[in-house]
């Protein structure tokens, strides 16, 4: 389901997007650092700090994230169903090194940890129509 184009749209260089939704209806978005390629069907997410998203998907687990390549102008939206949450293993230490990295690069090393990598099944993705205005 996860086309080849969207890959560089998933290396953390730009923050991405994620809308969740409580059971009554309100919603939540907030930044997050990592959308991370499983395989062609599932995502990973950073958990990192979203205390009310992570209600939210524990009440409601589908989602939406919208991912983007600055460099090709290019936007991605992901719809999304929550699966289980990892806490450690080669997919949970990959993405700890990796957001190590991006907080280095932006001077907040030490302070972004990594809780658990949220593991999502992809239920559609579409490339935004508005190319250019990402």
């Amino acid at each position: 389901m996860l086309p080849e184009e969207i890959k560089p749209a998933m290396q953390g260089m730009v923050p991405s997007t994620l809308v969740s939704c409580s059971l009554e209806g309100e919603p939540n978005t907030c930044e997050i650092s990592q959308v991370w390629y499983v395989d062609e069907n599932h995502v990973a997410l950073s958990h990192q700090f979203f205390n009310k998203t992570h209600r939210n998907i524990r009440a409601n687990p589908f989602a939406f994230v919208a991912v983007r390549d600055l460099e090709a102008l290019r936007e991605w939206h992901l719809e999304l169903q929550y699966e289980r949450s990892e806490t450690e293993g080669d997919l949970f230490d990959d993405m700890d090194m990796k957001l190590e990295a991006i907080a280095s690069m932006t001077g907040m090393s030490g302070i972004f940890k990594l809780l658990a990598a949220d593991i999502y099944t992809v239920l559609s993705v579409r490339e935004s129509n508005s190319r250019g205005a990402v």
